[in-house]
């Protein structure tokens, strides 16, 4: 997390990628955390291109639209708490000797040099300290530390644009941090999993264990892709096959035409498996070993994002993998939307907007951490 005031203003939330942008504003109520104001504005291609920003105007443009035509109410604050692309992130997990947190912020920068693809002064670099006193390492003579590093002028030009539009950025943050605050029970998980975030235009993986993200990982993997194959292959519109992909999904039909749907998404769902495996393999390979067996077994997928919607997605994942699947449910930490309000964010929509509700509950704890500031 890149904490750029050290105020702790009120905040809304704006996740942005590629396609899309979206604007989430909490309110803590008793019990909970209420949506009061949220927002899903399209973004036309080739504005946002694999997280780099490329039309720098068109984007201010479209944040000042999203702001200004909230659904709900009237956003109130300038502050705000806003996504990094995940594609152009590197998350890490390092141990260092057990130093004062005065000492570490010295230290780690030097210390992540060893780790990171980029020179140290073309980057942001962000730490936490993972608590690991629910682990068997809670007595281990150093500190495991989870660093996020970013690339200036990827966090540079997001700020730009943010400010151009009139708003404040008080906190950006790696998409996976607030995609795992959204979908964990008040952040904990007792057992080993890994978080399937498939959009529109990537997937993400993120494997958490031990109190903390592991690592993380971006495939250029899409839901995207399952609609672009069904309209080549039954040469009718990208409208017409997001229609069928959301109607039939993998279902099996009798009918010739949503039958052959299924075959026509089956090789890009196969390669998303075979990825998935890589990824697990060099995970029990490369980390795990830092754990007990118990610790480090994933257990568990969690599936979000838009394209988790795929009908009989957890079944097919379930079968090439044989590991528990379960879809991700953003309302975890959010108290329910009442169906009496037309002010409401759709089931079909819920998934879309997992980051951006994550980012609205780290917004509201804004101040009660101590972090790195870059």
């Amino acid at each position: 997390m890149f904490k750029f005031l050290n105020l702790n203003p009120e905040l809304f939330s704006i996740d942005i990628n590629d396609l899309f942008l979206r604007i989430i504003k909490l309110n803590k109520k008793r019990g909970g955390f209420k949506i009061v104001s949220f927002n899903e504005v399209q973004i036309k291609e080739g504005i946002v291109k694999e997280g780099v920003i490329q039309d720098k105007d068109a984007l201010v443009k479209i944040i000042k639209l999203a702001c200004s035509t909230v659904k709900g109410k009237k956003l109130d604050t300038k502050y705000i708490i806003a996504s990094l692309p995940e594609e152009k992130s590197f998350s890490q997990v390092i141990q260092m000797p057990k130093m004062t947190y005065e000492e570490l912020e010295s230290a780690v920068p030097f210390e992540a040099e060893n780790y990171i693809p980029l020179s140290i002064d073309k980057v942001y670099l962000d730490f936490q300290i993972i608590d690991n006193s629910g682990s068997k390492h809670n007595n281990q003579n150093h500190l495991d530390l989870l660093i996020n590093v970013m690339p200036k002028h990827i966090v540079d030009a997001y700020v730009s644009c943010f400010k151009n539009a009139g708003l404040i950025p008080s906190i950006l943050e790696v998409e996976s941090q607030a995609i795992v605050k959204a979908l964990l029970k008040n952040n904990k998980e007792s057992t080993s999993c890994i978080f399937i975030d498939f959009g529109q235009t990537k997937t993400s993986l993120i494997i958490f264990s031990g109190n903390s993200i592991r690592f993380t990982s971006s495939i250029p993997i899409s839901s995207q892709q399952l609609t672009d194959a069904i309209s080549s292959g039954l040469g009718i519109s990208s409208k017409d096959a997001e229609d069928l992909k959301t109607k039939h999904g993998l279902v099996a039909k009798k009918d010739e035409k949503t039958e052959n749907i299924a075959d026509l998404m089956n090789p890009i769902l196969c390669d998303l498996v075979d990825q998935i495996k890589k990824y697990l393999n060099f995970y029990h390979g490369h980390v795990s070993h830092e754990f007990s067996p118990s610790e480090g077994k994933i257990e568990k997928v969690i599936l979000c994002g838009g394209g988790a919607n795929l009908k009989m997605l957890p079944d097919f994942l379930f079968k090439k993998l044989n590991i528990h699947i379960e879809l991700g449910n953003p309302f975890l930490n959010i108290l329910p939307q009442k169906k009496s309000d037309d002010k409401i964010i759709t089931n079909d929509k819920i998934s879309s907007f997992t980051t951006a509700l994550g980012l609205g509950l780290r917004g509201s704890e804004y101040g009660s951490f101590n972090e790195h500031n870059s």
